[in-house]
């Protein structure tokens, strides 16, 4: 039986110290290996030590899912279409309609290698280990949109780190409700890739 210090230490290097180095300037070389060092603990801790078998849930609702993701996605567009609108009319929808293939393949590669790892850490590894640390469910939600942010420090963009905020409190509440790994990151990637295509690509280290 794993103690709560253990678990607490694993905590702050995975969702603290870890993201916050990669702030820091120093080889990326090293930046890397930590990385792929990490997660490939998350997976061994998620297989080996929670026993998840990563299969489809039985049962999802997928009507009301999309219903809702379909809501908030509708908010979202408004909202960033204005933003671009205001601030950079210029990049607005510019790669979806001067650059469709690189479009495409940015697209591919934040969905196949980007969300899913994110939320295998943020969503599944973060609800099923450290739901027993804390007494209240929005604390606990509040702090997953937080460690979610900090995550995206290495941009250096505070938007960038209020949009991620905002994201996580979404996406925590989304598997919070489904306890779907699947869904989470399906809701992930419809409102990433629309940043992409509305203009704000170049915040998120994409090409434009």
């Amino acid at each position: 039986m794993e103690s709560v210090r253990y678990r607490l230490t694993e905590f702050f290097l995975i969702f603290i110290a870890l993201p916050v180095s990669f702030a820091i300037d120093y080889p990326f070389i090293i930046k890397a290996f930590l990385a792929v060092s990490g997660f490939i603990y998350v997976i061994y801790v998620l297989l080996m030590v929670e026993g998840n078998k990563f299969k489809m849930a039985p049962n999802l609702q997928w009507r009301s899912f999309f219903k809702h993701v379909l809501i908030k996605l509708t908010i979202i567009a408004a909202l960033t279409i204005l933003y671009m609108w205001f601030t950079a009319r210029e990049d607005l929808f510019h790669v979806l309609f001067q650059k469709p293939k690189l479009w495409m393949v940015i697209l591919f590669l934040y969905a196949t290698f980007s969300v899913y790892p994110q939320e295998l850490i943020y969503r599944t590894l973060y609800f099923q280990r450290y739901a027993s640390l804390f007494r209240s469910r929005s604390l606990f939600i509040f702090v997953n949109a937080i460690v979610f942010s900090l995550a995206h420090i290495f941009y250096r963009n505070p938007l960038v780190l209020l949009m991620t905020f905002l994201g996580g409190i979404l996406f925590a509440l989304t598997y919070d409700k489904t306890k779907s790994t699947l869904l989470v990151s399906i809701e992930h990637t419809i409102y990433g890739c629309w940043l992409f295509t509305v203009g704000m690509g170049n915040m998120l280290g994409f090409p434009s």
